[in-house]
């Protein structure tokens, strides 16, 4: 037989054909027992789907944060409870190319087109009876060529000067003034040029100059001094508050009441404004120059007007940010930019704008061609809780919270478990005996009723981070006697075996039998009691959050998320202020305890069947 045909031979005995089944006992020879270990939890799909599912939820709450910020002050009174939608900037495919006006509420738009018709998207339920969507069938048989949006109610203008006001009136929004309404028997108003709403509040200036608001009197001023009647060519309305911009190109408050903040007009602001603007809280104006002056009691960010080399030539506001259309048709944002309202996308300033709307949390910029470029709050996902916090974002956060807590909680379980069993089982005697009377002690302690006493007596002395160290502290100090019994166990059977014994005789260190010998052949188990009581520590702190110990909002964990949620009204109205988290959390645990059950399996030589 020749060299080559030898070595085949040779290697064939060997190895043999690797598309045939490797016999039984010969894998069993050449299988680590770790592969062994390994290769059975790979074929388990409920532990291997567990694995895959556990690992996704993982980087969602671990990269997440560094994707959507947190701010812990956040609380909005215009998100409250909203539903999950992201359509509240999803500008109807009617009105493509045919775009008259649009106007945005705090969850909702309503827009017009050129043809006269009316439409609404986004959140548009304002009470559980009173819906924007739910337009009168007046303002539908209208050919509509202007509209405003307020907190809660919305104004409409059709081709013949009437006015249509909807949604929430229970404060007056729909007491039109008889001189705009046509019913008033000494003087009516001249043809609406502008119309504005704001909060319980609308106005509308007419092109004799004249300016007239209508709503809840006790929020506003909104009688105007009769000396800027016939003079006024623009209004802008904030929160509470208006101001005018007068036909000599100045700006003026135009209420009667006394100690306004907005009553104190920048001295600059006395001739060449050409627009002017507000947000919640500020008044904003353009000179012809194209200098911006804002004033008012802005913390949004509103007053830090950015560079530019264009010149502004109108202005627009949104609850806590401001919008500029430029000479060039270029756009600029500023101020709040929580929900991407001051960050304009390169496609606007790529195309040439011919205007803008811009209101509350949301950008409409109208190219010369009719396309409408958005930016801005789109929604929410996974909806609001009461405060108007997103529930995606404090998810993402909170879960980073839990994880850390039970991950940090069970590895100082494991470590005091790991080193008192290893030390008990070792040794034995006396040492046994005072290390599992400690143990029994411990366990002992009624954990809740124990966390609850020690919630009463630091109560909030503590801030939420020192808080969350002592939850993390407590649970891994409580909760090691379980490990510590298994690993005493498993040490007592693996110290009188043959391999312990040679390394005694070769004068081996006792610290590295018990850690370096023993400890590692009973890793497996130690891995799976890991895994199981991570899954448990997660749940003790939600456990702890509910009775008042945990880690209390404004800080997000999975666990006081569904203590928030705790009321009749909440889980029967708004379902997604804990379907969402509960969710979350109960597939995360469910996935950790298939992992545990699946390594248990891997790690049982009867699972292998043979």
């Amino acid at each position: 037989m020749s060299e080559k045909k030898k070595k085949s031979s040779l290697l064939s005995r060997l190895f043999g054909n690797r598309n045939k089944e490797v016999d039984v006992m010969v894998e069993e020879q050449i299988q680590s027992p770790g592969k062994m270990m390994l290769d059975n939890f790979l074929h388990n799909r409920l532990g291997m789907t567990g694995l895959i599912v556990f690992i996704l939820i993982f980087i969602f709450v671990s990269v997440g944060p560094h994707f959507v910020e947190l701010d812990l002050g956040a609380a909005d009174n215009t998100q409250l409870n909203v539903p999950p939608t992201t359509t509240m900037m999803s500008l109807p495919s009617q009105m493509k190319n045919k775009v008259q006006a649009i106007a945005s509420g705090p969850t909702f738009g309503i827009g017009c087109d050129t043809d006269g018709n009316v439409y609404v998207w986004g959140h548009t339920k304002i009470t559980d009876t009173l819906d924007i969507k739910k337009i009168p069938d007046e303002v539908k048989k209208a050919k509509i060529i202007d509209v405003a949006a307020g907190y809660d109610h919305v104004v409409a203008l059709d081709d013949k000067n009437k006015v249509y006001v909807w949604g929430n009136t229970r404060l007056g929004q729909d007491r039109i003034p008889d001189e705009l309404a046509g019913t008033s028997r000494i003087h009516k108003a001249g043809k609406v040029i502008q119309l504005e709403a704001g909060y319980q509040i609308s106005g509308a200036v007419t092109e004799d100059g004249d300016a007239y608001f209508w709503g809840n009197s006790n929020m506003a001023d909104i009688d105007v001094k009769s000396q800027y009647q016939g003079h006024i060519k623009k209004i802008a309305i904030s929160t509470y508050n208006y101001c005018l911009l007068l036909d000599d190109g100045s700006v003026a408050y135009g209420g009667l009441k006394t100690g306004n903040p907005f009553a104190n007009i920048p001295s600059n602001l006395s001739s060449g404004v050409v627009d002017i603007a507000a947000s919640g809280e500020t008044m904003a104006a353009v000179d012809e120059k194209g200098k911006i002056t804002i004033w008012g009691s802005g913390t949004h960010g509103e007053k830090n007007v950015p560079e530019f080399e264009s010149k502004p030539v109108e202005i627009y506001g949104g609850r806590y940010h401001y919008t500029a259309l430029m000479d060039n048709g270029d756009v600029i944002s500023w101020g709040d930019n929580s929900h991407g309202q001051a960050e304009v996308p390169d496609a606007v300033n790529n195309g040439d704008i011919a205007t803008v709307f811009s209101g509350f949390y949301q950008n409409y910029a109208v190219t010369t061609t009719g396309e409408v470029e958005t930016w801005g709050l789109k929604g929410h996902p996974l909806g609001t809780d009461d405060m108007g916090r997103d529930i995606l974002t404090r998810i993402i956060h909170g879960g980073k919270t839990t994880m850390t807590v039970g991950a940090i909680a069970e590895i100082i379980a494991l470590i005091i478990g790991v080193v008192l069993g290893a030390i008990a089982g070792y040794f034995g005697g006396k040492t046994d005996l005072i290390i599992m009377r400690i143990t029994e002690v411990i366990g002992a302690l009624p954990f809740l009723p124990f966390a609850l006493l020690l919630s009463a007596i630091i109560g909030a002395r503590i801030d939420v981070q020192l808080r969350m160290y002592l939850i993390m502290v407590v649970l891994g100090l409580l909760s090691w006697t379980g490990i510590c019994r298994l690993i005493r166990a498993q040490i007592l059977a693996e110290r009188e075996k043959e391999f312990v014994l040679a390394a005694q005789a070769m004068g081996v260190k006792e610290s590295s039998i018990i850690f370096k010998h023993i400890l590692p052949n009973v890793m497996s188990i130690l891995l799976v009691e890991a895994t199981l009581g991570f899954a448990t520590c997660m749940l003790t702190e939600s456990s702890l959050s509910y009775l008042g110990f945990g880690i209390t909002p404004p800080t997000p964990t999975w666990g006081n998320m569904l203590t928030g949620a705790n009321n009749s009204v909440v889980i029967q109205q708004y379902w997604w202020r804990w379907v969402f988290p509960a969710a979350i959390f109960g597939v995360c645990t469910i996935c950790i305890n298939l992992m545990g059950d699946a390594i248990r399996e891997a790690v049982d030589p009867k699972s292998l069947g043979r």
